[in-house]
């Protein structure tokens, strides 16, 4: 099979994150595993960290060869999951494209969401999600931001037999959506859930992910950094802060693997999405999916440390 061709650019961010994957991934053999979950309602595992893509809806060379150099690296460096939307622009084509040329489907897990209120309008866009994803099959469609799902998770359960999709899933980033969220998951009962948790942000922790642990379903938290508008604001208020001593305890060598790993050390957290353009930050945030995670006593002292910062 002959490899596609990438060019000068595209070479140089390939080789950029085989250098950094060498450099972080140095030492004994348990380090370099990247964690996988299983997915409650199959025993399916997969990676704990993946990436969002509601920035991949570009046309710039520059940017085309960015994005495709993380998604050429993720399945190498131990990820899997893409996390995207048609309401992210063009990026469920630019993901199709992409993945298309580098012929990698298969080492990825792509989910995507739909946003219907009636039958005729979801099997469009599961349609129009399967042509321009370039795929046969979803591993997950979601209600995105739970916009119809009384119509829709039926629906979905319809293209689960029909072999379209894998899994079902519902989605919101707004805490006041959690209660509705909850009737929801009680109900309907899907295999995911999609939810925003953050060290900043830790509402689900005391409502979605204890029923999600209950009733075996999956959680995919997509706000780690504190959302697409508030991650310049949570990274700015430790900008100027030395990580702690603590940090050693966990092997996080940056805020972003330090917020990563708190995320992903509650038990209900199946994985975690956050926005990556840049095989930089991709290498960065999987570091965070090697060695041991917070315990309990260690979590708390996390968010002491968060609540006690200025901001």
């Amino acid at each position: 099979m002959s490899l596609p061709r990438v060019s000068r650019r595209e070479a140089a961010l390939l080789s950029l994150s085989a250098a950094l994957l060498g450099g972080t991934t140095r030492g004994r053999a348990a380090d370099r595993a990247v964690i996988t979950r299983p997915i409650p309602s199959t025993g399916e595992r997969l990676p704990v960290i993946g990436i969002g893509t509601n920035r991949y809806d570009v046309s710039s060379a520059q940017d085309i060869a960015e994005r495709k150099a993380v998604l050429a690296q993720l399945p190498q460096l131990g990820g899997s999951v893409v996390d995207t939307a048609p309401l992210y622009g063009r990026s469920e084509e630019v993901i199709g494209e992409i993945v298309a040329g580098l012929d990698n489907r298969a080492r990825l897990f792509i989910a995507t969401k739909v946003i219907a209120r009636d039958p005729a309008s979801g099997e469009e866009s599961l349609a129009h999600s399967l042509k321009v994803l370039r795929t046969a099959r979803l591993d997950l469609m979601q209600v995105h931001n739970l916009i119809g799902i009384e119509v829709m998770l039926p629906l979905m359960r319809q293209w689960q037999q029909s072999g379209h999709i894998r899994y079902t899933g519902i989605t919101t980033s707004n805490p006041g959506d959690h209660p509705r969220m909850m009737d929801y998951m009680r109900s309907l009962k899907p295999d995911f859930v999609q939810v925003d948790y953050s060290l900043g942000n830790r509402g689900a922790a005391d409502t979605v992910l204890p029923l999600a642990q209950q009733l075996g379903i999956g959680v995919i938290a997509n706000t780690p950094f504190g959302g697409r508008r508030n991650a310049a604001e949570v990274f700015a208020r430790v900008a100027d802060k030395p990580l702690p001593s603590l940090a050693a305890e966990i092997q996080v060598t940056s805020w972003s693997q330090f917020f990563l790993k708190y995320v992903l050390s509650h038990p209900a957290v199946t994985c975690t999405v956050p926005g990556t353009t840049g095989v930089a930050h991709l290498v960065d945030n999987l570091h965070a999916a090697r060695g041991p995670l917070p315990d309990a006593a260690l979590r708390r002292k996390m968010e002491q440390l968060w609540d006690s910062l200025p901001g």
